[in-house]
């Protein structure tokens, strides 16, 4: 079964338009995911919105979204007032402008959508578009309203349909100085630096997202069924790389070693993830979250509404 739209619309580039849907690109439903349960009687736990000053519960249809202009202070909006606000982006994506691909950012990159054409009809425009990007090898800029939001469109042909990447505005974006001048100016060795493209060369290959295995969604797949069975839960053995003392020696134990065909960069191809039996009812999606490295904190760049 075909994946839900996220957005119908259409696609318009000057008077050329066409009916198109928007479809995410990924999805995260196969991931394992935990429910909230109590821990004596492992139901599972409702969760309920509170007033925080009269402790009265709210019902569903009483609450609305509300605008913090000072401490406790905010300005309510309802639903309608939100859908009166209608931009023409709302119902229509305009191609307002074309780049090169190499000059947008990837660090403005948010989320990725596919997009077809909606209807028979509308393809032959459609096509038009998609083979015009495609011959001048560029990416087209538009503006979306996405979730009650207006969003940045990169655009770029992708087979025979295009794909659609959200991007963050300039506001979003922190800037990189503040967690880079702070990094030293080093001077690398000739003799080191040969010996770390060496080891480049030796793990050189192609990028085939099938050879990474979600490891970390497996051990826990692995820990629901052993609970499950009543079986001793084996912890995996963790190795911590140690402080490097003499970087030139490790660097050339290292190319020793992926001589010898040391450690593997990835996991055995694994065409399918597993997941939990789905005759023990256990749950099916993963919570892991990477850890940020650390750095320095600068405050976040907020918008107020006026």
């Amino acid at each position: 079964m075909a994946p839900r739209a996220n957005w119908k619309g259409y696609l318009k580039l000057s008077l050329v338009s066409c009916p198109v849907a928007l479809f995410p690109a990924a999805s995260t439903s196969e991931r394992v995911s935990f429910h909230l349960i109590n821990g004596e009687t492992h139901n599972r736990l409702k969760q309920q919105y509170v007033d925080s000053v009269t402790g009265d519960l709210v019902d569903t249809s009483e609450r609305m979204r509300g605008y913090e202009i000072a401490k406790g202070e905010y300005v309510p909006v309802t639903d309608e007032e939100l859908e009166d606000v209608a931009l023409e982006s709302t119902h229509t994506i305009e191609i307002e402008k074309f780049v090169p691909r190499s000059q947008v950012d990837e660090v403005y990159f948010d989320s990725h959508y596919y997009i077809a054409p909606d209807d028979k009809v509308g393809e032959e425009a459609f096509a038009v578009i998609r083979e015009a990007m495609q011959q001048r090898n560029v990416v087209g800029l538009a503006r979306v309203v996405l979730f009650r939001r207006e969003r940045i469109l990169m655009i770029e042909p992708r087979g025979k349909g295009l794909m659609a990447t959200t991007l963050r505005y300039d506001y979003e974006v922190r800037d990189e100085h503040a967690y880079f001048d702070e990094i030293g100016e080093a001077h690398v060795a000739k003799e080191m630096l040969d010996l770390a493209n060496h080891i480049i060369d030796i793990k050189k290959g192609k990028f085939d997202p099938a050879t990474f295995k979600d490891r970390y969604q497996d051990a826990v797949v692995d820990l629901i069924r052993a609970k499950r069975a009543g079986q001793p839960v084996a912890a995996p053995k963790q190795t911590r790389p140690s402080n490097v003392v003499n970087l030139m020696d490790a660097l050339r134990r290292s190319v020793e070693a992926e001589a010898k065909g040391g450690k593997p960069v990835a996991a055995a191809p694994s065409s399918k993830r597993r997941a939990p039996d789905k005759s023990s009812k256990a749950p099916g999606k993963s919570t892991a979250k990477k850890t940020p490295a650390k750095a320095a904190k600068p405050a976040p760049r907020k918008r107020k509404a006026g």
